[in-house]
């Protein structure tokens, strides 16, 4: 029922505009923007102690801010004359899997917004590659997880909405000569960056340095920066010579969960840039909100 509920959801989308091929122009520097924790389709406003609006939430405001990442990006690329980047998305980009409780707090159902989403990101990475090549990776995050039946985590791992984000981005930008999809069969991402390896995961690890060791360890292949969302906010520490974790901010900004713990940040994304036998030179804090 759900797989025919997507079907007929992906056939009424148009068709995207193929953009002009754009050239690639190889130099030392290589930009790689990530963001992540969108959670598409839930609706909120948080207020403050005097009545002001501290963070609201919705559909709208998500398009807004992704539009707005959209043209802060461009202008980082035209600042560093990147003609190629990586894009990683680091998952929870859907809201309201995990628990019943959420689906109230959703402005559609899991399958329309799955589609929503999936459309949206495709004609954002599309538009993107009309100003320079585009490397995509992507991996799934916990709130994208069906948890059927009401069983615990990771009972359903392959049963993840993230798996059609993904095949309705392949499948859409298949003819655009301007960008690429790379899937690790690990599902994790993984990318060779200026000489350096960059492994991303969603971020549900409970101390990233120790991470980065043992994912380091378990591939044995030296890890040299680990990207991570899931903690809606940034924070990046340096555990070696250029070796370094990053978690980077989210696109929600602040929710309800992060105000019950007290963790606030803006919402927003990083652009990071990467040079040959230096590692890690620039990192671009973009704010969205």
């Amino acid at each position: 029922m759900i797989t025919e509920k997507i079907v007929d959801a992906i056939k009424s989308l148009s068709p995207l505009p193929i953009p002009e091929v754009l050239p690639v122009i190889h130099n030392h520097k290589y930009g790689t923007l990530v963001f992540g924790d969108e959670h598409f389709g839930v609706e909120f406003e948080i207020f403050g102690l005097f009545g002001e609006t501290l963070n609201a939430y919705n559909p709208t405001i998500f398009e807004d801010r992704m539009w707005n990442l959209l043209n802060q990006t461009i202008e980082i690329i035209k600042k560093e004359e990147f003609t190629k980047i990586n894009v990683f998305s680091m998952g929870d980009y859907m809201d309201g899997l995990l628990r019943v409780g959420q689906l109230f707090k959703l402005k559609y159902g899991v399958v329309q917004g799955t589609v929503l989403y999936a459309d949206f990101i495709c004609n954002w990475l599309n538009e993107l590659t009309k100003y320079v090549n585009v490397e995509f990776q992507m991996v799934h995050g916990n709130h994208s997880e069906l948890r059927m039946l009401g069983q615990p985590k990771g009972t359903f791992k392959e049963d993840n909405m993230g798996i059609v984000v993904a095949e309705m981005i392949k499948v859409r930008l298949n003819n655009n000569p301007n960008f690429t999809m790379i899937e690790n069969p690990t599902g994790l991402i993984f990318a060779n960056v200026a000489g350096f390896n960059i492994l991303g995961i969603h971020g549900e690890v409970r101390n990233m340095e120790n991470a980065l060791k043992d994912f380091s360890n378990t591939y044995k292949t030296q890890i040299d920066f680990l990207l991570a969302g899931h903690l809606h906010h940034w924070k990046s520490e340096t555990i070696g010579v250029n070796r370094e974790v990053i978690n980077v901010p989210s696109i929600i900004g602040v929710d309800t969960f992060s105000m019950s713990i007290n963790k606030t940040s803006n919402a927003g994304a990083t652009f990071l840039v990467f040079e040959e036998d230096k590692g890690k030179t620039i990192e671009y804090s973009i704010k969205l909100n």
